[in-house]
Parts: structure tokens; sequence; C-alpha cells
């Protein structure tokens, strides 16, 4: 059973629309994940801030603290490869 024209012109526009919305979402896709990089980053930096804050307490304070080794990083397992390396030397 052949489509009516009309019904061949309302799919046709159905499938247009349905490809500029599909286009779209990588767009959007990577806005929010541009988002999300910013927030961590900034979370990241807040650690670090936070983490040094409390060192600098616990050492004039004269209180031995031992953060753990997720605790130490500035940031979550993105180090560098530099600093890969320098903690091998130490």
């Amino acid at each position: 059973m052949p489509l009516t024209k009309e019904q061949e012109e309302l799919y046709k526009k159905t499938m247009d629309e349905a490809k500029a919305q599909f286009e779209n979402i990588d767009a959007e896709m990577e806005q929010e994940i541009q988002k999300t990089r910013e927030i961590l980053a900034n979370l990241q930096a807040s650690k670090k801030h936070f983490q040094q804050i409390y060192q600098a307490t616990a050492n004039l304070l004269g209180v031995e603290v031992e953060l753990n080794n997720d605790d130490q990083g500035a940031s979550l397992g993105n180090e560098s490869d530099e600093d890969k390396a320098e903690k091998k030397q130490a």
C-alpha cells in the first residue's frame, strides 16, 4: 500500500525534524561536558586549598596527620607524567 502525498510529506517533515534534533544533541552534550569539567576543576582546586590549610594548621599545632593517598593528590587521578616521575625519584 503506497503512501499518499500527505503521508509522504508528513514523514519527510518528521524525518527532517528528527535529524535536526539528533545533530543538535552532540553540541548540547559537549556543552554539558565542558560545564562538568569546569565544576570538577573548581572542586579539585578547593580540595587542594583545604588540604593545604589542614596540613598547615596541623603543623602549627604540632599534630602529625596522615592523609590518604587519594587526599594527597591535587587532582583526581589526573597527575601529569612529570608529577609521577618526580614521585618515583623521591
